[in-house]
């Protein structure tokens, strides 16, 4: 662990309230029942529980690709919850990357074709870009730049995506089960990756999993349960600076 994140204090993700309805025709199916958190600059928060129990749509509000039916959801002070849809997308832009299960990766490009992509989608308004070369290095990707989807392993395929979404240093990674298809050893090195951008680049990230063993690479673990926080656990690192405050 970095401890040199410990005396960060500025909190980047701010839940208040939020409730997510789904209707199907007449029924009205609750996902969200009052969630509320924080996640400070630094962190690396895994959200766990269930299937079903509302993470993955806890991920999308986050993230702003949903709108909730109540409550607030603030990135760096902004409430994406009430802003217009085209103030939303360039939070989203400018401010976060995003890792899923599927790995979306375009087919007909090679590896370092997709992050290349990636970067010219999202975009100037990021500090500290990288390159895509750089990046497939320090995820262990230099040999496979050149190779597209379909040459590459699963683990692989998802090492590109965590460098596609990671290319323009966006302040917040939020992940979507990002172990799910993927073997114990290919795990473990997807997990290793995402611990080392957060020690590296105090890189603040947010994984959605149902794997007790991916939640325990994160310093901090909100257990969710049927739509609402049973737990929303102790930063170790915060803990640590307040016992040898």
């Amino acid at each position: 662990m970095n401890r040199n994140r410990i005396t960060r204090k500025k909190v980047v993700v701010a839940v208040e309230d939020l409730q997510m309805v789904y209707r199907v025709g007449k029924v009205e199916v609750p996902a969200l029942r009052g969630v509320d958190f924080t996640v400070q600059e630094g962190e690396f928060v895994a959200v766990m529980g269930p299937s079903g129990c509302g993470k993955s749509t806890l991920l999308h509000l986050v993230g702003g690709l949903l709108r909730p039916t109540a409550g607030r959801v603030l990135i760096d002070g902004i409430d994406i919850s009430s802003v217009s849809d085209v103030k939303r997308t360039e939070v989203r832009r400018l401010k976060m990357g995003f890792v899923f299960q599927s790995y979306n990766l375009l087919s007909t490009l090679t590896a370092k074709d997709n992050i290349e992509l990636a970067k010219q989608i999202q975009g100037p308004g990021h500090h500290e870009e990288g390159s895509a070369l750089e990046i497939l290095q320090l995820l262990g990707l230099k040999e496979k730049m050149g190779h597209t989807p379909s040459e590459l392993s699963g683990g692989e395929q998802q090492r590109v995506a965590i460098a596609r979404a990671v290319i323009s240093r966006p302040s917040i990674l939020l992940a979507d089960e990002p172990t799910g298809s993927l073997d114990s050893d290919n795990s473990r090195m997807v997990l290793d990756m995402l611990q080392g951008l957060n020690e590296m680049y105090g890189q603040t990230i947010v994984i959605i999993t149902h794997d007790a063993e991916a939640a325990l690479t994160a310093d901090r673990t909100i257990e969710m349960r049927d739509g609402r926080i049973l737990n929303r656990g102790k930063n170790v690192l915060y803990a640590m600076e307040e016992k040898h405050s």
